[in-house]
């Protein structure tokens, strides 16, 4: 019966609905895998009980259905506020917290039937690419728990590789989505900016450079969860419907530039690259177009306009904690960093970051005139050990910031533009990698529908699960 585990969220959604399966029963498979392997992953945090979890499960199983996800148990990322159940935000500062209403994706989970039970793992206030935090300890890889599971939706990518949930949403500022979904041999799915709405508190104009999005062991669940946590609301200025429709599609004739290494400005380990051109090979197979492409825009001027607009906005969001000398102890480093930085940025600075931000928009449309989609790695490294706080250098060279190990994911982030993490298979070590594919805004059905038709010549996830 645990090999139910092994199946999509969609297929659970269908036992459920046909009674081939109980909600009861779903939710004490789902228990009992999560007591037998998170204490070797520590992905999911803050799980609430088993009885209370029991009974709501058995008032699911006995009224009418709200939705696909009507009794499908859900853990929800530790940056997302949850009634009653606790939420650290990775930090000390919110050890005790417990919020006394649930953020707008949450509701959006719930209204769709999924049941809550409990929360994934992730890095002190989301900032870093690696899940470990002082409340809750740090997130390990399954397929090496010696190493890292990424970040900072790392307790989201861990927890669907090793089964203990079917779907789960990330959130992806710079690669938080991305680079997990690669090293846990997962999907992802970063939505198009305003695809997606946040919360309906403080400024909601300029925009955040992040944006909640789905993960997955298949392209079908990631298209069936962003249909839940898309669509406006009310009390914003964006959100958007999306529809999945039907993901089969002929890829043949789709171009694809594959930008590799942004023409050797990005320093990548061994190994990296030719995971990510086998993967492309599958696409070639499919009947896409697959070509080199010359960088469009100069590396060094997307990383000053990335690190200004996020040191700004960094500091916006946290800086009334900084504030406070008791909160200002309790932060890690690298976010009292970020704050002071954003905080000695001029006017003009900010303005520059944006101007340079627009350039690249421009120069990213022209280039999609040319390609339906970009391809380029989830992560510079293969998986860290768990125990560093970041890598200190790759292949060589040397990093001069927290985050500047992942460069590559900057081009997507800081225009905004849609992007679905594929698994691309294993390296020499036995460790994941994935392939990042980037779509125009508006993209993300097209994109999925690519991530498809590579699925289905390749299930990564279903041919090499963790040996946990």
């Amino acid at each position: 019966m645990e090999d139910v585990l092994d199946l999509s969220a969609l297929e659970l959604s269908g036992m459920l609905e046909r009674r081939e399966l109980s909600v009861p029963e779903l939710v004490g498979l789902t228990l009992d895998r999560i007591e037998a392997v998170n204490p070797a992953v520590n992905a999911i945090v803050s799980l609430r009980d088993r009885s209370p979890l029991l009974a709501e499960a058995m008032v699911a199983n006995r009224s009418p259905r709200r939705g696909w996800l009507h009794g499908i148990p859900v853990a929800v990322k530790d940056l997302v506020a949850t009634e009653g159940i606790a939420t650290s935000y990775g930090s000390a500062i919110f050890e005790d917290f417990v919020p006394a209403a649930d953020d707008l994706l949450a509701r959006r989970l719930k209204d769709a039937g999924a049941i809550l039970i409990g929360k994934t793992n992730v890095p002190e206030m989301g900032l870093g690419s690696h899940s470990y935090n002082p409340v809750h300890g740090v997130t390990r890889n399954p397929y090496d728990p010696s190493r890292s599971a990424g970040g900072s939706s790392g307790g989201a990518a861990a927890a669907l590789a090793t089964r203990m949930v079917s779907v789960a949403d990330g959130s992806d500022m710079m690669g938080s989505l991305r680079n997990p979904a690669g090293w846990n041999n997962v999907y992802g799915h970063r939505p198009t900016h305003g695809l997606v709405p946040g919360d309906p508190v403080g400024e909601m104009v300029l925009h955040p450079l992040s944006t909640n999005g789905p993960m997955a062991r298949c392209p079908r669940d990631l298209a069936a969860l962003l249909e839940v946590l898309a669509g406006p609301d009310p009390l914003q200025p964006v959100g958007a419907v999306f529809e999945a429709g039907d993901l089969a599609a002929d890829l043949r004739g789709r171009r694809i530039g594959w930008l590799g290494d942004w023409g050797g400005a990005w320093p990548v380990e061994p190994g990296i690259l030719e995971l990510c051109e086998g993967a492309l090979r599958v696409f070639a197979d499919l009947g896409c177009a697959v070509e080199p492409l010359a960088p469009p825009f100069s590396a060094d001027a997307l990383w000053e306009s990335w690190v200004t607009l996020r040191h700004w906005a960094v500091a916006g969001k946290h800086g009334a904690l900084y504030d406070d000398p008791e909160a200002r102890a309790l932060m890690k480093p690298e976010l009292v960093w970020e704050i002071e930085r954003g905080r000695a940025l001029a006017n003009a600075d900010i303005l520059a970051a944006s101007a340079l931000r627009s350039e690249w928009y421009r120069a990213a449309a022209r280039m999609f005139q040319s390609y339906d989609a970009v391809a380029m790695p989830t992560a510079q490294l293969w998986p860290f050990p768990a125990e560093w706080d970041w890598p200190k250098e790759i292949a060589g060279q040397g990093m001069d910031s927290y985050h500047r190990w992942m460069e590559c994911v900057v081009p997507v982030s800081l225009i905004g533009l849609p992007c679905t993490a594929l698994p691309a298979g294993f390296g020499a070590q036995g460790l994941p990698g994935g392939l990042q594919l980037a779509g125009p805004r508006g993209a993300d059905r097209a994109l999925l529908q690519m991530a498809e038709a590579y699925h289905g010549a390749t299930d990564w996830p279903g041919a090499r699960p963790p040996p946990i």
